[in-house]
């Protein structure tokens, strides 16, 4: 139990910082450049992005596990209705993700989008056509693709993530890009009071700002291996203590 909440505390830092979905696999550009003008409205573009990438996660994995896998429990029910257990067991349906995931992003982003316009109009204003470009952001997309590259294909059944870990990514991913896009909004908002000379004026100063950001960010690099060091004690240690335990409750019997 242990050991498990401390990969799920590993993944979500290791998704927000150390591995950052913009800063660190440059996904989610055009909504990162795009709405990064005001902190306020990055904020709110950062909100929908973590709930939408939440919603996208947990339909993802559920599809994934339950009919796109081989040997997906309603998938091998629905084949073994026509073919062999043995061949429906072998059915691969993850030549379908793409469209399964893009398809669940956008179902999300449709009631996102619904939310926002009916309780909040200012910041439905304000994030414009970004808000429905929420479908085509590949960093939900991306979180998507990696949940599964975890479930299909590993050696081990039992390394196989379950909706825990799924979800504790994609959140993890949606809090870094909210960070990422508010620091990137307020260094913007400074810059519109600086002398920026004219070559670099508009997205170029931006990207380059993004550029010192993801250097920045590189420090995080090796704190989860610090961390799981440091919450998980050593086997040596360990063994010390067990065989140390007998060795001490025997003197007080004996004694």
């Amino acid at each position: 139990m242990l050991s498990y909440l401390i990969d799920i505390f590993l993944i979500g830092i290791v998704a927000a910082l150390i591995n950052n979905f913009v800063l660190y696999y440059f996904v989610g550009i055009c909504p990162f450049v795009g709405v990064s003008r005001k902190i306020s409205t990055a904020f709110g573009m950062g909100c929908a992005v973590i709930f939408v990438i939440s919603i996208a996660a947990l339909i993802s994995w559920t599809i994934t596990t339950y009919v796109l896998m081989p040997g997906a429990p309603l998938t091998q029910w629905a084949a073994g209705l026509f073919m062999t257990p043995e061949a429906a067991a072998g059915v691969d349906l993850t030549v379908l993700s793409y469209i399964v995931y893009i398809f669940a992003i956008s179902s999300s982003v449709q009631f996102v989008e619904m939310y926002v316009r009916k309780f909040f109009p200012p910041l439905y204003k304000a994030l414009g056509v970004y808000l429905p470009l929420i479908t085509t952001n590949c960093a939900i997309l991306f979180a998507c693709l990696v949940i599964m590259s975890k479930i299909v294909g590993v050696d081990n059944p039992a390394d196989a993530w379950d909706l825990g870990r799924g979800l504790t990514l994609a959140v993890g991913g949606g809090i870094g890009f909210t960070i990422a896009i508010v620091i990137m909004a307020g260094i913007r908002e400074e810059l519109d009071l600086c002398d920026v000379p004219k070559p670099f004026e508009g997205a170029a100063i931006t990207l380059i700002v993004a550029g010192i950001l993801a250097l920045g960010f590189m420090g995080f690099t090796g704190v989860d291996s610090g961390l799981r060091k440091a919450m998980m004690p050593e086997p040596a240690a360990v063994t010390a203590q067990v065989q140390a335990a007998p060795e001490a409750g025997g003197g007080d019997v004996h004694n």
